[in-house]
């Protein structure tokens, strides 16, 4: 069923008339023949409104009750028995009253859209989520009720219902939008000139972006890329502050007007440092999806290196970062903020500064950096204990050692500290190192006063070779842990792409490496339902709990990867991303093949029908023809039939009727056979019992005295379908009377491991290696055999049904000539021998 199309009335103001645009929309569609319901109307007591909504059909309202008093809301299920081609809806930002099936109006709509019912409905510009923080800032009235600017960009038609604010002004004056003791205080308020030219313009921006969007998408339907841009990506950095809701909300409005993808990205620091409040984060992270954003959480100590990274990552051409909460003492100890080194090291990428109302009210400086808490306390302590030990040792040797060599013995303790701890520690112990030298070493001693010049230059230069090699050391311990970084990720991207071509099954066992290599307690791959909700197909580890931390990384516009656990870092999302194209590759795949194996089973179906259409046109006209032919003479009363012929003439009846049902019922079977539809119910039964049947059903057949039954009474039992057994028995048997020439057709059963096989002989000309395996294809009869005896189904339905119970059945050369079709079935393990009390057979004729 094709999805609705939605129209949107879009008003900058209440009043402006976008329920009677609406209306007098449907009345023209309703006067056209269209079928035309009003799903919810809201008059607000003006008369006029109700006037502009006479003759349309009205669904009643859904009476609901809350907190002891009713109310009326639209009655989607209604709408949806009545299914009319056209609904209109009022107030599309509407809450619902707590009690029906969906929180918000807007919800409603896409559930009939989603139906294939068509919708008009009005919003105005105030209960956009995106403007709604603006929208209260000029008008100093808060909005309760919000639909997300996705589910209007969404609409297949946004009209702009406008008019000048003195216009609007001067139709509240009149009393035509509100009652007349409410006017004064809304002319005073909300309608003020001011408000409602700050209203327009907000309209107007914001449809010319919907605009310039819908273009897009033409353009792109059309193949117009002259002028094609790369999409933009707005990036916004959030640090749980209490800034954050007005920076997603400003990054929303920068990415709408420029058809830009919304990313948040929060940095969870692993030095334990942390400039927000997490208990912050759920609530921007649903506040981001809202407006149609990706919510991310990065793990590292440096914010701007991560936010950045991150930024790069996804080919963000925007970021947008709050002004600094840090305090001046803050600025003067700790050096640049994260907004100042994002500016300095954002390179081609565009930063917008937002201030707010907390900048200069952060914390306290906090001047541990780099590695971790235990590290740098582990290093001070190494620092402190080498030192004092080396000092106590060296002063034993004073008098033996150069000052250049207990300099070096000290470098050494330097050294070792910044390989530990980094090189804020390594400094500090360059600076101790560097007095306790010159207080216990350097005359005159126990002083920090230096006499001979040669002994100050030299301990100068040891404070510069330690601070030198401390800075060394750092970056090398980095460059090595980038390195195994490095070498780990082509590790894993090696691992991956084997994965894919190895596993049976690679989308679950990708999900699981992907757990593996970010050490996550899940990972889960989750569609897009209709109504913009997620649901998890996949997933690989426990059941997450609602509070568990998540990653998110888009696999395509309709699915994404969740990772849940700790937060990744900036080279963990590119590795994330990688696995992220692997799973859009599988799943692409996968869509593939079950497109390939629909149009394999549509093709089968279509050859069936074809077939069909060219076999049956004289198969069954024949029997059909026999009928009518023999019914007109016995009706006409014209024509005086002896008995003999009337006998003649119900028996050529009965004979034909027989013929169309066998032919009817081939052509069933086989339709089942082709659509799967065949499902067997296996159980033990008597080999005897089902040839019996088969010999009874056939005693009527002209032929049947050249059947002859061979079963040993001791046969043990089969687990098949009986029903279906027999039918394909009945088939096999039939086709050996008929076209097994005038000699006996024999039935014989034997056992062969845990199979037993059922051989129907005759003794005709029998096939050749092609004619038995074409004697199995659907319409296929031999050359010699007359049209109209059959339309080529008996042996191909046997086969199939034969199969579809675990059985086989295979064409084998009589001895001595002729065709023996062999029926191979499954043992009933454990079962003991059937008897043949019920079997009934002609006499057996000797052998020759």
């Amino acid at each position: 069923m094709a999805r609705g199309k939605l129209r949107v009335y879009l008003g900058a103001a209440p009043g402006v008339g976008k329920t009677f645009r609406m209306l007098g929309e449907g009345q023209r569609r309703a006067a056209r023949g269209g079928d035309v319901v009003v799903g919810l109307l809201e008059t607000h007591g003006r008369t006029q409104t109700a006037v502009a909504a006479e003759g349309l059909e009205v669904v009643p309202r859904r009476s609901v009750t809350y907190r002891g008093a009713t109310f009326g809301e639209m009655d989607v299920d209604a709408i949806l028995a009545r299914h009319p081609e056209l609904v209109l809806v009022d107030e599309l930002a509407h809450t619902n009253i707590p009690g029906t099936a969906n929180e918000k109006r807007w919800q409603d709509v896409v559930a009939l859209l989603n139906a294939g019912i068509n919708v008009i409905t009005t919003v105005n510009i105030q209960h956009l989520e995106s403007l709604n923080d603006v929208v209260e800032k000029i008008t100093g009235v808060p909005q309760r009720e919000t639909v997300p600017d996705a589910i209007v960009r969404a609409a297949d038609q946004i009209e702009l219902v406008d008019m000048t604010a003195e216009a609007l002004r001067r139709r509240l004056a009149h009393g035509n939008v509100y009652a007349p003791e409410k006017v004064d205080a809304a002319l005073a308020q909300y309608f003020r000139v001011g408000n409602l030219t700050a209203l327009r313009e907000l309209a107007l921006l914001w449809l010319a972006d919907s605009v310039e969007e819908g273009l897009q998408r033409y353009r792109e339907a059309h193949h117009i890329d002259r002028t094609w841009e790369t999409r933009e990506r707005v990036v916004v950095a959030l640090t749980g502050g209490p800034e954050g809701e007005l920076l997603i909300r400003r990054a929303a409005r920068v990415a709408a007007r420029g058809s830009a993808d919304l990313l948040a990205v929060h940095v969870a620091r692993t030095d334990g440092l942390s400039s927000g409040t997490p208990a912050n984060l759920p609530e921007l992270q649903a506040l981001v999806e809202s407006l149609g954003g990706r919510y991310h959480v990065l793990a590292g100590d440096n914010p701007a290196e991560a936010v950045l990274q991150f930024a790069r990552a996804e080919d963000a051409t925007q970021l947008v970062v709050g002004a600094s909460r840090r305090r001046w003492i803050s600025r003067v100890l700790g050096g640049l903020g994260t907004a100042a080194s994002i500016i300095r090291e954002s390179g081609s990428i565009d930063v917008h500064i937002v201030t707010h109302d907390y900048v200069d009210r952060g914390r306290l400086p906090q001047l541990a950096r780099g590695l971790s808490r235990r590290r740098q306390l582990l290093a001070c302590l190494l620092g402190g204990l080498g030192l004092l030990a080396v000092t106590a040792l060296l002063a034993q040797l004073r008098g033996e050692l150069t000052l250049a060599s207990i300099e070096l013995v000290y470098l050494v303790v330097v050294i070792a500290v910044a390989l530990v701890g980094g090189l804020v520690p390594a400094v500090a112990a360059a600076v101790l190192a560097s007095g306790a030298v010159n207080y216990w070493f350097t005359p005159p001693l126990y002083s920090f006063t230096i006499s001979d010049r040669n002994n100050a230059l030299a301990l100068a230069a040891f404070v510069l070779v330690a601070a030198a090699v401390s800075v060394v050391v750092d970056l090398a311990a980095k460059r090595a842990g980038q390195a195994a970084r490095s070498s780990a990720e082509a590790e894993v991207l090696s691992a991956l792409a084997g994965t894919v071509l190895a596993a049976a099954e690679p989308l679950p066992a990708l999900l699981e490496q992907l757990r593996e290599v970010f050490g996550a307690d899940a990972a889960a791959l989750q569609e897009r339902q209709p109504d913009g909700g997620w649901t998890t197909t996949t997933r690989a580890g426990a059941e997450p709990g609602q509070a568990a931390q998540r990653t998110l990384e888009a696999v395509s516009e309709d699915s994404r990867l969740v990772v849940y656990g700790r937060p990744l870092s900036g080279s963990d999302i590119r590795l994330l991303r990688a696995f992220a194209g692997h799973v859009g590759a599988v799943r692409r795949t996968e869509r593939l093949q079950q497109e390939a194996a629909a149009a394999r089973t549509a093709e089968a179906g279509d050859k069936v029908r074809t077939a069909l259409l060219s076999a049956v046109g004289h198969d069954l006209r024949t029997p059909l023809a026999t009928i009518k032919a023999s019914a007109s003479a016995l009706l006409d009363d014209g024509v005086t039939l002896a008995a003999e012929d009337r006998q003649e003439l119900l028996t050529g009846i009965e004979s034909a009727a027989d013929r169309l049902t066998r032919l009817v019922a081939n052509l069933l079977d086989m339709s089942r056979l082709v659509t799967g539809e065949v499902t067997p119910v296996r159980a033990v039964t008597s080999i005897h019992e089902v040839v019996g049947k088969v010999v009874r059903s056939l005693a009527d057949h002209p032929d049947a005295a050249r059947l002859q039954v061979e079963l040993d009474e001791e046969l043990p039992a089969v687990l098949v379908d009986a029903g279906l057994t027999e039918r394909v028995l009945r088939l096999v048997t039939e086709n050996a009377l008929a076209y097994g020439g005038p000699q006996p057709v024999l039935v014989q059963a034997s056992c062969l491991g845990d199979r037993m096989e059922v051989r129907v002989a005759d003794r005709g000309p029998g096939l050749d290696r092609d004619g038995k395996e074409r004697s199995f294809q659907p319409f296929q009869r031999m050359d010699d055999v007359p049209s109209g005896t059959g339309i080529g189904l008996g042996l191909a339905v046997a086969r199939g049904l034969a199969e579809a119970q675990g059985g086989a059945l295979e064409p084998e050369d009589t001895p001595g000539g002729g065709l023996t079709m062999v029926l191979t079935l499954p043992l009933a393990t454990g079962q003991g021998a059937a008897g043949s009390a019920d079997l009934v057979s002609p006499a057996r004729p000797e052998r020759g």
